[in-house]
């Protein structure tokens, strides 16, 4: 998928769109405002200039009096405060922006020459009450930074992206669909990728994708994180963010297309755009963890208007056929522990595993023991506290220094906190690890334990 193309066409319409019709059929009386003396009569005699023109004349009037178009508007924008009527300047100001991009330049030349930025005039219309003149000045100061020539930083881009990300946390706004435009809009633009992480705004896609939203706006939301990873560097951020559950989570439940396709463009990009191999390989192991490949062979049997799916069905069947063959058995245990998501597959229970594996838990600063008992500390999943219970035993088992490592970690008073579990699993599983970190003996411990009957363990499809 192209990114030029893609992105204005994602940019939904409908809710600002139908309003927009709406406040432009309610024609303003210019000659009022002048006989009130709100406006003056070099901007009424523009602005009624330029309403009244024909598209190929417009174009001609912003090539001769540019400076004045932007005047104008900025003025009338200034000195009228009727709601309806800003409505309207804005609702021409959008329009006259979505005709030709090269248009702004008409609002960065006037900017400079009043030794202000384009934005800062828009900036403050996003603390009005009205929500239709709130979203679209949104729109036009994405246009602004997405086309014009000078990019926006420092206090106006933080501010301007703590309102998006304050208006799609919410959610409540019926113009979301509108917010999550701009943001796609942006996103375009590689700087303003990397300012959107730094103000941890991949969270804030997380946490929508993740709440049950529509289908409208998962979309744009995943659209959002196929941008992001167009840039290399962002794309190792994305991987200690875990954003592979997630998307084939909505992957498997998915029944339109357009979500379909954006989620398999973005696991292509993800393994595509991936700078380091170690990076593309955690990748490529995150997807078959999470079952991605039986996805896509039940997708390859379907029927798709759009190449691009079909392209990407393949690219990505034919990566992460490459990746399982070079499949070791601890890589799949360290996948299967970063995803978070863990089932009674066999490497668990291997005692082979245990023994050629243990100690290279410790690889990493002991990155994968803090994933174990972090999720000890924050899973309300029985199966994931039962599994790294178990794994925490196994440890300690089997490497020498194992318990002192554990302890120190905290981990000891974890799976202590865990032996009155409500679930018979987890509490069997809590205390067969305890008594492992307490005893010395492992066969004694082993004939002790036959005398316990442990619990049936169910498996994740």
């Amino acid at each position: 998928m192209d990114i030029r193309g893609a992105v204005d066409a994602a940019v939904p319409t409908n809710i600002i769109a139908a309003k927009a019709a709406e406040v432009r059929a309610n024609k303003v009386n210019w000659q009022s405002y002048l006989q009130g003396q709100m406006i003056s009569g070099e901007d009424c005699e523009f602005i009624k200039k330029f309403e009244a023109a024909r598209a190929e004349d417009k174009q001609r009037i912003l090539d001769n009096e540019g400076h004045q178009c932007a005047r104008t508007f900025l003025n009338l924008m200034a000195h009228i405060s009727k709601e309806q009527t800003v409505q309207y300047i804005l609702t021409m100001i959008d329009d006259m922006l979505q005709e030709n991009h090269q248009r702004v330049n008409i609002f960065f030349d006037y900017a400079k020459k009043t030794k202000n930025t384009a934005w800062s005039y828009f900036l403050p219309m996003l603390n009005r009450q009205d929500l239709f003149t709130v979203h679209m000045a949104a729109r036009i100061i994405a246009k602004l930074a997405a086309w014009g020539r000078e990019l926006m930083e420092g206090s106006d881009l933080n501010y301007y992206f703590n309102w998006i990300k304050t208006q799609l946390s919410s959610q409540s706004s019926q113009y979301v669909q509108c917010v999550a435009g701009c943001l796609q809009l942006m996103l375009r633009i590689n700087e303003y990728r990397f300012a959107w992480v730094e103000a941890d705004g991949v969270n804030c896609i997380i946490a929508v994708i993740t709440n049950k939203c529509g289908f409208q706006l998962q979309y744009q939301m995943i659209f959002s994180f196929w941008l992001l990873a167009f840039s290399p560097q962002l794309c190792e951020y994305l991987r200690r963010l875990n954003i592979v559950p997630a998307l084939s989570d909505i992957l498997q439940e998915s029944v339109k297309e357009k979500v379909t396709r954006i989620i398999l463009a973005t696991f292509r990009n993800l393994l595509e755009k991936s700078a380091e191999r170690e990076t593309h390989q955690e990748y490529a192991l995150a997807m078959i963890q999470c079952k991605v490949l039986k996805q896509l062979e039940n997708l390859e049997q379907q029927k798709y208007d759009d190449e691009d799916i079909a392209d990407d069905i393949k690219f990505l069947l034919e990566k992460l056929g490459e990746s399982v063959q070079d499949l070791s058995s601890f890589d799949e245990y360290s996948s299967e522990l970063k995803s978070g998501r863990l089932e009674w597959s066999p490497v668990h229970k291997s005692e082979k595993f245990w023994r050629e594996n243990a100690a290279r838990l410790n690889e990493k600063n002991y990155e994968l023991l803090k994933i174990l008992t972090r999720l000890l500390e924050v899973s309300d999943d029985p199966q994931v506290l039962a599994v790294a219970a178990h794994d925490i035993g196994e440890y300690v088992r089997h490497y020498p220094r194992g318990k002192r490592v554990i302890e120190q970690l905290g981990g000891k008073q974890l799976v202590m906190n865990h032996m009155h579990h409500e679930d018979q699993q987890v509490r069997y599983n809590a205390l067969l690890a305890v008594q492992k970190l307490m005893v010395h003996n492992w066969e004694y411990l082993g004939k002790q334990l036959q005398s316990e009957q442990p619990p049936t363990v169910t498996t994740r499809s």
